[in-house]
């Protein structure tokens, strides 16, 4: 670990010099009013928040926003080299550090490049116009007449001057002033073009990093001694056969947390095996069960949102009424490799934790909380981990290292989750149950629709809270669990997507949101998108073929919104909608929608087989057109689209939390079974790009189209509609009789 790393020594360690320019005199006359800054620049607008450039040559570009494989470092590695005109080789990036980068939040909600590739974009931008006034002056040359080559400014005389050289002895401080114009999109070198994920090598040849890989010299291994259950209480505990046993440094115990701290990590598993067998604990009664759960959530106090409320009071009493209603189970993380961290209590008092939390500047503030210290003790530093979008275990795993690392300052404590803690104590994505129900006429034309959804909490993050860590609830004094909110705006949360896109002449939506939890819930990728899109996309199949129209058609009725009907159109031609190839046993399906009504459109239509003795699914091919903007990394996008598509197939087809009074069930691979390679079927992405529109983020875009296109073309199939998510081979022959 990298302890003495500040900001200070950041800028001043190599020759660096913090990058903030100024637009003097008749520069600054000319330019027209100052526009609004884009994304995260209005939170922090001067341009030494996020660029530096550095005395040996290079640049080093400072962004809040982390790597969690979604390849956003490439993409915003991109759009810096872009601007400023330097080759990428030449860009090194500082990314998720506490102490030395600008706080943009959690990296989540597919808002990493609107909020911080739009900042990126426009700061380099600044950069590169202020360094070129700083040429001409220097060249005594017209600065519209310079030219740009890897950082390096030429005059029409040939002569030229680097941009380390302009800045080299001199500290240039400004806010960005939003007027640097960007670079025409047919000058680019990167944006818009393949360029290979700057990530992908070292994970390719094995290099050591992800934090699970991470040994820095002195190191010690802590693990945690997990109860069996939700809310038991630690009622016997004795640590001396314990802490006798071999490279045992420590047994921490604060009221029911109780860590291990050993030399070796085998050691400090045997020490807590050791532990659970003679400790006892006060188990709670009887809870919930996931079969019960769905009447659970209607049992519950509740909140009532109404988020859409324009019904048309001018349906006629004729109409027909339909109804579904649909259901979605705890879905985990299961992230490849178990959360893992690192702590580190230092000689000034100050606990460093390595940890691949999206989000290290909450997550940092919680775990100053849980300690009592004042948040600048607390330096976070995101290091990649082996897998997650969304808010699994990493925060409490950097929270228990953080404890541990108390017991034992100037060493460096290194904490893995087991399989079975990774599975049985991460927050799940919630339990939901969505009611739909449309009064249609004699065509089948929609006249009304309405949505019920209820849903716990989506989003039990940090957040700058210590009850939101597992540890601190565990500690002699606990930290109480805040009561958890819905996370925003309609469409933000339990509710996101819950609006339907669709024009209809009546929309009432309401959210029944729940405090309490039956099981532990946080964000997993989507939030309440999954189950909402699952819900609307598949009831609009219902109605089509009830109203015995095409379901592509039908849609199109409502559909108004051009860039939404495009890529609906597009993904129905891939798949050849118009001319389908029927088979026995073989369906297809088409599903839409634009995340969070705000991002990226995507339509997702698919084939598939369905053995009717085995009821196993066997998915041919998949195909999405997908509309998220200006695309600044092609083959990224794509990357998105296809890895939601293959998650949201593993959540649709097989993956559900089994719990009961004991506690979790699932606990490992085989009880909690996922999408192997073999059954990944073959996947077409296609984009259409929008130059000069806005980033829209597609991180989340087709995780709810996919898993309504799967119901779909099951029903095409065999005629049998799945409404109760997984779609296993037992739930489907049970429906098919």
């Amino acid at each position: 670990m990298n302890i003495e790393t500040t900001r200070r020594s950041l800028l001043t360690g190599s020759g660096a010099l913090a990058l903030g320019f100024s637009l003097t005199g008749d520069l600054l006359a000319q330019q027209p009013a100052a526009p609004a800054l884009p994304g995260d620049l209005k939170l922090f607008p001067k341009v030494s928040s996020w660029l530096r450039i550095e005395a040996n040559g290079r640049v080093r570009l400072l962004v809040g926003k982390v790597e969690l494989g979604q390849g956003i470092l490439t993409a915003l590695a991109q759009l810096c080299a872009e601007e400023l005109e330097i080759d990428l080789a030449r860009l090194d990036i500082t990314s998720g550090d506490t102490q030395l980068v600008p706080d943009e939040g959690v990296t989540a909600g597919s808002f990493s490049m609107p909020n911080c590739g739009s900042a990126v974009r426009q700061v380099s931008a600044e950069a590169r116009q202020i360094l070129i006034s700083l040429a001409a002056a220097k060249l005594n040359a017209d600065a519209t007449k310079l030219t740009v080559s890897d950082g390096t400014v030429k005059a029409l005389d040939g002569k030229s001057v680097t941009y380390w050289d302009l800045v080299a002895g001199r500290e240039l401080e400004i806010e960005a002033s939003g007027k640097a114009p960007i670079r025409p999109r047919e000058t680019r070198r990167y944006a818009g073009k393949h360029v290979p994920r700057i990530d992908i090598p070292a994970k390719v040849t094995g290099d050591l990093i992800f934090v699970q890989d991470q040994r820095p010299q002195g190191m010690l291994h802590g693990r945690v001694l997990r109860p069996p259950a939700y809310d038991a209480k630690l009622v016997k505990f004795e640590a001396a056969e314990v802490e006798k046993m071999p490279g045992v440094v420590k047994v921490v115990r604060n009221g029911d947390f109780v860590g291990v701290i050993a030399e070796r990590e085998e050691q400090a598993i045997n020490a807590v095996v050791r532990l659970q067998s003679i400790t006892q604990w006060d188990l709670p009664k009887a809870s919930e069960t996931q079969d019960t759960v769905h009447a659970w959530l209607l049992k519950q106090p509740e909140k009532l949102i109404v988020i859409k409320d324009l019904p048309n009071k001018a349906v006629p009493v004729d109409a027909q009424t339909v109804e579904a209603a649909y259901k979605r189970p705890y879905h985990m993380h299961a992230s490849i490799g178990p959360s893992t961290a690192i702590g580190l209590l230092d000689a000034q008092g100050v606990t460093h934790v390595d940890t691949h939390s999206q989000s290290v500047f909450e997550t940092s503030q919680a775990i100053a909380e849980m300690l009592g210290v004042d948040k600048a003790k607390v330096h976070c530093r995101h290091v990649q981990g082996s897998g997650c979008y969304g808010h699994n275990g990493a925060d409490d795993a950097a929270a228990d290292a953080a404890l541990l690392a108390q017991a034992v300052p100037g060493k460096p404590v290194r904490i893995q989750w087991s399989r079975n803690d990774e599975h049985k104590w991460e927050p799940y994505g919630s339990a939901m149950l969505v009611k739909t129900k449309a009064r249609v006429d004699a065509k089948g034309d929609i006249l009304d629709w309405t949505l019920d959804l209820w849903s716990t909490s989506h989003g039990t993050r940090p957040s700058g809270r210590a009850g939101n860590l597992l540890p601190a609830r565990m500690l002699e004094k606990p930290f109480e669990l805040p009561t958890p909110v819905n996370g925003g705006p309609p469409n933000y949360a339990a509710d996101r997507n819950a609006i339907a896109i669709y024009e209809f002449p009546g929309q009432v939506v309401n959210t029944h949101f729940l405090t309490n939890f039956a099981a532990r819930a946080s964000s997993t990728r989507g939030l309440g998108a999954y189950a909402n899109v699952f819900s609307i996309e598949s009831f609009m199949d219902e109605l089509a073929h009830r109203a015995k129209a095409d379901p592509v058609e039908y849609r199109l009725r409502y559909l108004k919104d051009e860039r939404a009907r495009a890529v609906l159109q597009k993904t129905a031609e891939m798949l050849n909608w118009a001319k389908p190839e029927k088979a026995a046993g073989r369906g297809r399906g088409i599903a839409f929608a634009r995340y969070k009504g705000l991002a990226t459109y995507c339509a997702v239509a698919m084939e598939v087989e369905v053995d009717r003795r085995s009821g196993v699914v066997r998915v041919l091919r998949v195909v999405s057109a997908s509309d998220a903007g200006e695309v600044v990394a092609p083959d990224g996008v794509k990357n998105q689209i296809e890895g939601g598509v293959v998650q949201s197939l593993s959540w649709t087809l097989k993956e559900a939390v089994r719990f009961d009074a004991a506690g979790v069930k699932t606990s490992d691979w085989v009880s909690y079974p996922i999408l192997t390679f073999s059954e990944v079927p073959p996947i077409t992405v296609e984009l259409i790009d929008r130059p000069g529109a806005p980033f829209l983020g597609a991180g989340e875009a087709s995780q709810g189209p996919t898993s309504a296109a799967l119901a779909n073309a099951i029903f095409d199939a065999v005629g049998v509609r799945l409404r109760d998510i997984p779609f296993t081979p037992a739930r489907l022959k049970a429906a098919m009789g």
